[in-house]
């Protein structure tokens, strides 16, 4: 047997559709209070708005760049900060190196004398020389102490300056 389709058939499922959507729309019918008004914006709002969105974006760019500058800077100054501390560290042990190494000559030399004229002319010699020495020392460590404290704020001292004439330009 064949079916026949009979066009009551055809427009049963368009049917419930329709009814479907108009049982929804009879639950939630539309309240005026929650309706928004169809009303036209005026320019001037309109421009005012994009000109606050434009500044906004400006301003947020300008935060990020200057973010971005601090950071490079922080990256900067740590390196150069480590590099210092690292040179200064290598200075001190070979100063202590060199300390002990003029302390043992010293000792050795002091077991071989034999009056103590000797001894006592040893011991002076030892103690003015080592006094050059830790002199000479001293005066390095500082000017390499100078050194770090400059380079490390050299880079800080130009990015305040640049903000200073960014901040008098704007």
């Amino acid at each position: 047997m064949t079916e026949t389709v009979t066009p009551a058939a055809k427009t049963a499922p368009k049917a419930a559709k329709t009814a479907s959507k108009a049982a929804k729309a009879a639950a939630f019918p539309d309240f005026e209070a929650f309706a928004m008004p169809k009303m036209e914006v005026p320019a001037a709002f309109r421009e005012a708005t994009e000109k606050s969105i434009e500044q906004a974006r400006e301003a947020y760019a300008k935060v990020k760049n200057a973010a971005e500058d601090a950071t490079d800077l922080m990256e900067d100054t740590f390196e150069t900060s480590r590099q210092g501390v690292v040179e200064f560290n290598h200075k001190a042990v070979d100063a202590a190196r060199t300390n002990v190494d003029a302390t043992f000559s010293f000792l050795k030399d002091l077991m071989g004398v034999k009056t103590v004229a000797e001894a006592v002319e040893l011991q002076t010699s030892f103690a003015r020389k080592q006094f050059d020495v830790l002199s000479t020392q001293t005066k390095e460590m500082q000017e390499l102490a100078q050194k770090l404290g400059t380079d490390v704020s050299a880079p800080v001292k130009e990015a305040v300056e640049k903000s200073f004439k960014d901040l008098k330009v704007n």
